[in-house]
């Protein structure tokens, strides 16, 4: 299978304006700047195959949206070079448009007044289709995505779930080949979240689309993509099969429980206690160790009052894989 993205070295610096405090700061600012150095991206090199869903994360400030952004053409490398469907997005920007869709999960790109069919028909403009192909395309999408319901509803009346659907349909009028998805699930409560992770696997399957996720949900990152990269000042840590980082990495679960009476528990192995308030526990447990059902057995089902079980967040795996240390 051929590559869709093949970023060969890229790296981003940013001059910054530095400025000292009050009034004589800013005249020194004016007079006499001084500036640092942002090393955005550092030296990243990363290919992505046709057809692939890869997601791409890291913590925030990781160079992640730049990243992005120069794979879109927003931003141009200060060295090294990305080609993205067979073209440079340093240099052909308005050509790579047509090739590419994005989603941003905190900015809405679909005029609210409007209906989501009267954006549909905007957006295929916007692409120079004819009429015809933009109402088959409609159609494609309203089959796939399941948008009859709400279709032509004002989009400033839909819910946040419907609106994601729309914004995901909006993006995909022009066939674009590869589908950039920024937090597509955030703000979402869990059955519309779910609803979204199949439709997005549905739309990879059926239209051959080329998803590139960046998401802080594990549950978008373990249940869309085999592979996953993660990147930390710049540079790529790691980049491995999703199986392989759950087996190494996603062992732990983090259980919080408030008791009827106070328990007495110790850590042991598989068993970690991050917090001991008397009636409120929180534990991080390795499940390769001891099972979340051993640990609820211990602390007594009849003492539970309320349980919640969580996945380690994901920024701390990331930092654990930074620093090398496996679970």
């Amino acid at each position: 299978m051929s590559n869709i993205i093949e970023i060969k070295k890229i790296s981003k610096i940013f001059k910054i304006k530095e400025k000292e405090k009050g009034l004589i700061g800013s005249l020194k600012s004016i007079i006499k700047p001084k500036y640092k150095i942002k090393k955005a991206v550092n030296n990243l090199s990363l290919t992505v195959e046709k057809g692939e869903i890869i997601a791409f994360i890291g913590p925030n400030g990781a160079g992640k949206s730049t990243t992005i952004k120069m794979l879109t053409g927003i931003l141009c490398p200060t060295k090294g070079e990305a080609v993205v469907a067979g073209i440079n997005p340093a240099k052909q920007r308005k050509k790579l448009a047509y090739k590419i869709g994005t989603v941003f999960g905190q900015k809405e790109q679909l005029w609210t007044h409007l209906t989501p069919y009267d954006n549909f028909k905007f957006f295929g403009a916007i692409y120079d289709l004819k009429n015809y192909e933009i109402e088959k395309r409609i159609k494609e999408l309203n089959d796939t995505l399941e948008l009859e319901e709400f279709i032509n509803t004002p989009v400033r009346n839909l819910s946040l779930g419907q609106r994601i659907r729309c914004e995901i349909a909006a993006s995909l009028i022009h066939k674009p080949e590869i589908l950039f998805l920024d937090e597509p699930t955030i703000g979402l409560d869990p059955v519309v979240k779910e609803n979204i992770r199949v439709l997005i696997k549905r739309m990879n399957k059926e239209f051959g689309t080329t998803i590139f996720l960046t998401s802080h949900d594990v549950g978008d990152i373990e249940k869309l993509c085999k592979r996953v990269v993660i990147i930390n000042d710049g540079k790529v840590v790691l980049d491995d099969s999703m199986e392989n980082l759950k087996y190494h990495y996603l062992n732990n679960k983090i259980i919080e429980v408030k008791m009827k009476e106070k328990v007495n528990l110790s850590d042991e192995d598989g068993i970690t206690i991050l917090k001991d308030k008397g009636y409120n526990l929180k534990l991080s447990i390795d499940v390769a160790k001891k099972s979340v059902a051993d640990v609820i057995k211990l602390l007594n089902t009849d003492k539970i009052i309320d349980i919640n079980i969580s996945n380690e967040p994901l920024e701390n795996i990331i930092s654990n894989i930074y620093k090398g240390n496996k679970k």
